[in-house]
């Protein structure tokens, strides 16, 4: 398959991916802006924005946005994250128009009614609450924020309820007119649908952005350090992080494959010695988060308080033992996992629309899934031991633990084993 890329008079890059068997299509705008964009006065005003962006525009109200996908049996969603905003729809090929429609209307004419506003700040009040008391969900946010103090990188994309109740209207329409320009924007589709067809509409529809906007978000600045929280719980929540890889790091795809034979499935190293031999927890798993400056390595488990001493030290041993002892075996078993993964991942339109928007949004191109498979195939032995090297060793963890944590060791022996 052919991915088209045009690039608008104003800056907007439109990415088609067809899939002339399929009668569906993915369609979706990709804002390269998220959390991390965010002064600490503005924490968790993405994620405002997101919600807002369905509550009206000029000519739909909130209820007309969702009667008019519906109709025709669609469904519209969005996300924020740290690095991005997504908003997207998922209908049949003959709505792919409509899709393009709702999202640019949405995206240029939402009118932020102050009435839906203090209703909607309400309802995401009620999210924070949520993930607040939901451990093995919030224990991620600690992690964040505890490798990355004191910057907009580590603050929760949530925000607090303090400051969400806070948020005006002008607040709301001035952030996304700084941050949604056009040239921060992506419009991908992918399955039925046709490259020009869809240049044409984004050219009649989306011509109302701005072309420029506020600059790139502050470096990131990597310190790690220690939470930890008791909680009355069943069981203590560990997560732990080393300073990882940035997007443009050449051993990324090497960081994708130590994360698969490390903690990436049931054979994987940490499932087997952790779980399987030594039954220390139900649940943990590894994996790596990029940025396009930084990134970490992270491993969550869940585990008993008597457990949870005993699961730390064996954690971090089998981390290190990786810098020396891979085989070849589970190197090839890590990469067919990616390339599996990648490959399942081609047979879904939405999979691909997200894939392709975010490519372009981080490498200013789409990377073919044949490209992306060779580079999984020519990583080697050498390197992902050398890499398990940069990772485990002389590094500053990262520790955030919430639970019945008495038992967990302290965080100068954790940093320690490390050294």
């Amino acid at each position: 398959m052919t991915q088209n890329v045009t690039t608008l008079n104003n800056g907007l890059r439109v990415v088609t991916d067809p899939m002339p068997h399929l009668e569906t299509a993915a369609v979706g705008v990709w804002v390269n802006t998220g959390a991390r964009h965010e002064t600490l006065a503005e924490n968790g005003i993405s994620h405002v924005l997101e919600h807002m962006a369905f509550k009206g525009t000029e000519t739909r109200s909130a209820k007309e946005i969702a009667e008019t996908i519906e109709a025709v049996g669609g469904h519209l969603n969005a996300y924020t994250s740290r690095d991005q905003t997504a908003y997207y729809a998922r209908v049949l090929q003959e709505d792919a128009p409509l899709a393009v429609d709702i999202l640019s209307d949405i995206l240029q004419n939402s009118t932020f009614d102050e009435t839906e506003l203090t209703r909607e700040k309400e309802v995401i009040v009620q999210e924070i609450g949520q993930a607040n008391d939901t451990p093995d969900d919030i224990i991620f946010d600690h992690l964040q924020e505890t490798a990355y103090p004191d910057q907009a990188l580590g603050r929760s994309i949530l925000g607090t309820a303090e400051r969400v109740r806070g948020f005006s209207r002008d607040m709301i329409s001035g952030y996304m007119g700084a941050r949604y320009s056009a040239p921060r924007m992506v419009l991908s589709a992918s399955g039925g649908v046709e490259h020009e067809q869809m240049v044409e509409l984004a050219e009649k529809m989306f011509d109302h952005l701005p072309t420029e906007g506020a600059s790139n978000a502050d470096a990131a600045d990597y310190q790690g350090g220690d939470y930890r929280e008791n909680r009355d719980l069943e069981q203590v929540h560990l997560a732990l992080s080393v300073p990882g890889l940035a997007y443009s790091d050449g051993d990324f795809y090497a960081v994708q494959i130590l994360s698969a034979l490390l903690g990436g499935g049931m054979s994987s190293r940490l499932f087997q010695e952790v779980r399987e031999n030594r039954g220390l927890c139900y649940s943990i798993f590894s994996f790596s988060s990029s940025f396009m400056d930084s990134g970490l390595f992270s491993v969550y488990a869940g585990t008993g308080e008597g457990q949870i001493a005993d699961l730390a030290a064996v954690l971090v041993d089998e981390l290190q033992k990786s810098t020396e002892d891979i085989t070849e075996a589970e190197l090839n078993r890590a990469r067919a996992q990616q390339k599996a993964g990648l490959l399942m991942g081609q047979e879904s339109p939405a999979a691909r629309c997200e894939v392709h928007a975010r490519q372009t949004l981080i490498y200013d191109r789409v990377v073919p899934a044949a490209e992306i498979a060779a580079e999984i195939d020519n990583v080697t032995l050498e390197q992902v031991q050398n890499l398990a090297k940069r990772l485990f060793i002389g590094v500053t963890p990262t520790v955030a633990a919430l639970g019945p944590i008495k038992n967990l060791e302290t965080y100068d022996r954790f940093a320690a084993r490390f050294a």
